[in-house]
C-alpha cells in the first residue's frame, strides 16, 4: 500500500468524526508531520505517514520528540491498522 493512499484515508476518517487533516507544510522546518489533524472542542494532533514498515527519519523523529515535549499529541501510521487505531483512540479522548 502507498503512503498517499493511507493518507487519503486517514483525512476522509477524520473528516468523518467531525475535523479536519489538512497538509502541514512548514517552509524552512524539513521534518515537519505530514498532517495537522484537527479536531472538535480544540484538539489539535500531529499525523507523520509513512510507507508499511518505514520508519521515521532522523529529522522528523527529532520534530516527534520536540512536540511531544511541548506536550502535543504526535502520531506515526504506516498502515491500515495504525489509521483504525488512531480513530478509535480520538473518539475515546472525547469525539
Amino acid at each position: 500500500m502507498r503512503e498517499s493512499t493511507l493518507e487519503r484515508r486517514l483525512v476522509r476518517e477524520v473528516e468523518r468524526i467531525g475535523g479536519q487533516a489538512p497538509k502541514w507544510v512548514s517552509p524552512g522546518n524539513r521534518g515537519v508531520p505530514d498532517r495537522l489533524v484537527i479536531l472538535p472542542d480544540g484538539r489539535t494532533l500531529y499525523v507523520e505517514m509513512k510507507a508499511p514498515g518505514k520508519p521515521l527519519s532522523p529529522l522528523q523523529a527529532k520534530w516527534a520528540k520536540t512536540l511531544r515535549e511541548l506536550g502535543h499529541g504526535v502520531y506515526k501510521i504506516d498502515c491500515n491498522d495504525g489509521i483504525d487505531r488512531f480513530i478509535a483512540e480520538v473518539k475515546a479522548n472525547g469525539v
